[in-house]
């Protein structure tokens, strides 16, 4: 079980970092390439078609064509993950309002982590030890959270 990560333009790394550190921690084989939905096209198409990867990773800013691109060429789930720039709304309605047919799983802007979490919810439906780490890291966060509290009352 694996994740595709396709990022837009290498200046997205920064958002891709992110869900690079979730699937490590959850031990969630990955890979990430770049390519542009606008400026390369045929390398997309070569990505996802020779892709193994069970979930895709979209990550793009501006027009944020890439996930609904990636989308329309297989029928495995994409996760886009709009990112911030000057014009935030372009790249969230882009990757949200997709045509009826062709869905995107659609996170925050400049969510990587969570595009990774929701990766690894999808493979987890079919792998325990995904699904073991998963619950794992949730624990965690709910740990943090009480910790927290504990620091903060009086």
């Amino acid at each position: 079980m694996s994740v595709q990560i396709v990022l837009g333009s290498k200046s997205d790394m920064k958002v891709a970092e992110k869900a690079v550190s979730v699937l490590k921690e959850l031990g969630i084989p990955y890979r990430i390439a770049v390519a542009s939905a606008h400026r390369t096209p045929e390398l997309v198409d070569q990505l996802v078609t020779e892709a193994d990867a069970e979930v895709f990773i979209a990550i793009a800013g501006l027009s944020a064509a890439l996930p609904g691109v990636i989308a329309s060429k297989t029928v495995r789930p994409v996760i886009g993950v709009p990112v911030s720039g000057a014009i935030n709304l372009d790249a969230i309605l882009s990757v949200v309002q997709m045509p009826p047919g062709i869905p995107v799983a659609s996170v925050g802007l400049d969510r990587g982590e969570n595009a990774a979490l929701l990766a690894a919810s999808i493979l987890a439906l079919r792998d325990d030890r995904i699904l073991t780490a998963l619950k794992a890291y949730r624990q965690k966060l709910k740990d943090k959270v009480i910790q927290d509290s504990k620091e903060v009352e009086f």
